[in-house]
């Protein structure tokens, strides 16, 4: 697992081929295997594939999903507040495992919060993708998470760039690691 986090990156570039069906349903199965707050997984998912989709699903915000554009699938996830009042928590942690999945099955993968956030017109990017997908108004979405074949590079975070100095022991201000 550790190795799994060390090379894991937002990867926002994807290769024109479409990832197999086989592996989607691996990537989904996975995130289904997502531990959620009680056991009582307040989340849904919703599989995305096709330019037309994509390209509107782009315009969700105004900052930080225009690379959909170039993107031939994706995962929504929801949930619903109904369930549970940890609904972001679990949301998160399915969007989280869908992350390291997609890695581990040679995918790339970049999370785009769709929660709180507004489309360029100012219109919340929560009720443009509920618009855009027929989800129901009861449903709140976190989040979409964008895999594809990657099409770019990148290294992973190298040890000597985490912020260990963000570690304390027992207590606030404590470093937990020594400072070098």
């Amino acid at each position: 697992m550790y190795q799994l986090l060390a090379i894991r990156r937002s990867i926002r570039k994807y290769k024109e081929e479409l990832v197999e069906a086989g592996v989607v349903d691996r990537l989904i199965r996975s995130m289904l295997r997502a531990p959620s707050g009680r056991g009582i997984d307040p989340w849904e998912i919703i599989y995305v594939e096709g330019a037309t989709h994509l390209q509107q699903l782009a315009l969700s915000k105004a900052h930080g999903a225009k690379f959909l554009e170039g993107a031939k699938q994706c995962l929504v996830v929801l949930a619903d507040p109904t369930k549970t009042d940890v609904w972001v928590e679990d949301a998160s942690i399915v969007m989280t495992i869908g992350h390291l999945a997609a890695t581990d099955l040679g995918l790339g993968s970049c999370w785009i919060q769709i929660r709180n956030r507004q489309t360029a017109d100012g219109i919340s990017s929560e009720t443009f993708v509920k618009n855009l997908l027929g989800i129901p108004e009861d449903l709140c979405v976190e989040g979409i998470l964008a895999f594809g074949y990657s099409d770019e590079e990148k290294e992973g975070h190298a040890e000597a760039t985490l912020k260990t100095d963000k570690v304390h022991r027992n207590s606030y201000g404590r470093k937990y690691y020594k400072v070098d």
